[in-house]
């Protein structure tokens, strides 16, 4: 039994000197790879960093990180590494334990431009392996845009391990842009990886097929020239696809824009220049309910749009109606005269807007239902803008239904076919004159809200939509909404598709020279209104 015991005793001291042995030779080894931190050497530094990254060491985020944010510290004599926590706590790198007092000859490891891209690429490196698949995914994508070929080991390593589809992919298309611009791989190797980047297809992954193309020879360079080629090619459909979006979400708030003057000028035949106006007032309204709640109910602040709708339409609609009571009633049948009057009012409302709340721009915040962005294939889209033209259809098609299923819908298209019959009939024509300025008014101060979510809210925002949206209401035929809805996306698509050729200016003159010929053949527009007064 005593031999037993005498044994044991031996063995286990066997093992504690061994795991001692090796402990002392781990952290020799890893004190080897803080040497270049202490040689006060930039070149020193970050080949230190490199050795560190790629050492698999799980310490070695630590001190990179602490590196960056300039908690790194060493000293000459002995030659030691050190660095901080974020609570200022200065610890032993190779160690790790904590120090009492600071060495007297303490300093900091120094940084310049060219190592903090290579810590940058370092602590991607060091993630690869994070258990958090966001940490991961976010070191593929600085691999990616470093495509530093010392990575290439550690990424190999966690892409063997990765179970992820989504992340694994992202680490082959890094792998591939690395091994795409090493020209010393295989040729196998690169072509396969031209292969990976062009199912990317986006604009780096030409970038670096056209950088491999420019400095290879061979079928190397003719691979990858034809895999950028054929790149272009998607991107350029992708691009035309987005400019196709763009005019979308321009011809939404076009529509916006010019629907309720398509009511004012197609019932009433009135040239309301006063029109942009009620639009900046829906701004305003937008601007004072976002004001008001953030002060009585900041709970509701998020749901601010859900208020100002209707109150929008509320004030613009009275303040239409006020309008066409008080001048133009008058001016019926003089159409200059409603014109000189409505642009003066136009002048006036600009001017009370300036008075009360100011000439600069005020701010109106989005709620987080219409902030980012999200990608849908190649196409980027805004929230925003997308919920915008889903708005501008909702705000059509409730206006629709509003004409073709009510009394007064019926009274109203009754009017704009034939006013002297529709009065036989008995319709109050003075009545409908009124509501229907009203509609238009406040349907105008909609579209108020909605630009405030895309534009500057000032005295002057209604200004800049006016002269299109009586283009639209002119090319779509005077009273028509439908053809207002073609003629505002159509508009919206041709505008945005001709910027990038001719530039914003001349595109706008491209459009009124075409709209101009278009009317010279169809005074009527793309769909005349139909009616016996119409066509007398």
């Amino acid at each position: 039994m005593a031999i037993r015991k005498l044994f044991l005793f031996l063995l286990a001291g066997i093992l504690i000197l061994m795991a001692c042995a090796s402990g002392t030779k781990a952290q020799s080894n890893f004190g080897a790879l803080l040497e270049g931190f202490t040689a006060d050497s930039f070149n020193a530094t970050g080949e230190a960093v490199t050795a560190l990254a790629t050492s698999g060491e799980a310490r070695g985020a630590t001190l990179i990180e602490a590196l960056q944010d300039g908690r790194l510290f060493f000293t000459r004599s002995p030659a030691l590494v050190y660095y901080k926590d974020v609570q200022g706590v200065l610890f032993d790198a190779v160690t790790g334990q904590p120090q009492a007092a600071n060495p007297d000859d303490l300093r900091p490891v120094r940084l310049n431009n060219r190592l903090r891209g290579i810590v940058a690429t370092a602590i991607g490196t060091l993630t690869l392996l994070s258990p958090d698949p966001e940490k991961r995914l976010s070191a593929v994508q600085s691999v990616f845009k470093s495509k530093d070929p010392q990575v290439l080991p550690a990424l190999d390593k966690a892409l063997a391990v990765e179970k992820n589809a989504a992340i694994k992919t992202a680490m082959e298309q890094a792998r591939a842009a690395i091994v795409a611009l090493d020209a010393n791989a295989p040729e196998a190797a690169r072509v396969n990886a031209f292969g990976v980047l062009k199912s990317r297809g986006d604009q780096d992954s030409l970038t670096i097929l056209e950088r491999a193309a420019a400095s290879s020879e061979g079928n190397v360079q003719s691979q990858a020239a034809a895999a950028a080629a054929s790149i272009k090619s998607v991107l350029a459909l992708w691009n035309i696809a987005q400019n196709i979006w763009y005019g979308l979400s321009l011809g939404s708030v076009l529509l916006l824009a010019a629907i309720g003057l398509a009511i004012t000028f197609g019932v009433m035949g009135i040239i309301n220049m006063a029109h942009g106006e009620m639009v900046m007032i829906g701004a305003y309204v937008t601007f004072m309910v976002q004001g008001l709640l953030q002060i009585y109910a900041p709970a509701l602040f998020n749901l601010s749009l859900l208020f100002a709708v209707p109150l929008a339409f509320l004030v613009t609609g009275l303040i239409g109606i006020l309008i066409e009571r008080s001048i133009i009633r008058f001016l019926y049948g003089r159409p200059l005269e409603t014109l000189l009057a409505t642009f003066g009012l136009s002048l006036i409302l600009q001017q009370l807007v300036r008075t009360i709340f100011g000439a600069n721009n005020r701010e109106v915040s989005s709620p987080p239902f219409m902030s980012g962005t999200f990608e849908l294939g190649g196409l980027s889209i805004t929230y925003g803008r997308m919920w915008i033209i889903l708005f501008a259809l909702a705000v059509f098609a409730g206006l629709q239904l509003l004409l073709r299923r009510s009394s007064f819908g019926l009274q109203m298209r009754a009017v704009t076919q034939n006013r002297r019959m529709a009065s036989a009939m008995g319709i109050n024509t003075s009545k409908v004159d009124a509501l229907a300025f009203g509609l238009g008014s406040g349907i105008a101060g909609i579209a108020g809200v909605a630009l405030s979510q895309v534009d500057n809210v000032s005295p002057n925002l209604g200004q800049g939509y006016i002269i299109d949206s009586f283009m639209v209401v002119v090319f779509g035929g005077v009273g028509n909404l439908w053809g207002t809805l073609v003629a505002a996306f159509t508009l919206g698509i041709a505008n945005k598709i001709l910027e990038p050729v001719a530039g914003a200016v001349l595109a706008k003159i491209a459009l009124l020279v075409f709209i101009i010929l278009f009317i010279q053949k169809r005074p009527r527009g793309l769909f005349a209104q139909k009616g016996r007064a119409v066509e007398a």
